[in-house]
């Protein structure tokens, strides 16, 4: 069974924050994208056009074009992070969700400033709860848990290096 294919009863998912949804989707993207060996960010182009088509398809919400342009752009750095931190374990070893769950929380603790940290570990433990192994939601807050502790110098460091300079005298 797919990720997409995860059942979820409607009462649940009503209660369940907008942005809650558009990160279960951006799983749900990042995963297919991985499984079909396709760009995520043109996988996402697919569907924002077949959501603009049929009106059976829901239209992809704009957070979740953030996340996934997000982690697909910052892949390597995001990527790399997680195997930092993983002990006696190879990122390409962890069940596909796992890595899409953590892809998804990581970018967040680097680049959403409007999200709190503890914010973003949060959902991401409700996504492995929702869709992975009973082992996962645990494994996911250790991991993250770590990133946390350095994600504000990177953070820090983004923001450097995207402040406006003073201009020289001429």
């Amino acid at each position: 069974m797919t990720v997409a294919e995860q059942p979820l009863d409607k009462k649940s998912f009503k209660k369940l924050g907008t942005r809650h949804k558009a990160r279960r989707r951006a799983v749900d993207l990042l995963f297919e994208a991985e499984a079909r060996d396709v760009d995520p960010a043109d996988l996402l182009d697919e569907r924002v056009e077949l959501a603009a088509r049929d009106q059976a398809v829901a239209p992809v919400h704009a957070y979740t074009h953030t996340l996934v342009e997000g982690v697909a752009d910052d892949l390597d750095r995001v990527d790399g992070t997680i195997e930092s931190y993983l002990k006696d374990w190879e990122l390409s070893r962890l069940p596909a969700v796992d890595r899409a769950i953590l892809r998804i929380a990581v970018w967040e603790l680097f680049h959403a400033n409007d999200v709190p940290p503890v914010v973003a570990v949060d959902e991401a433990v409700e996504l492995a709860k929702e869709l992975s192994t009973d082992d996962s939601p645990s494994f996911v807050n250790g991991v993250l848990g770590q990133v946390v502790l350095g994600a504000p110098q990177v953070r820090a460091a983004a923001a450097a290096t995207r402040a406006p300079r003073p201009e020289a005298e001429a």
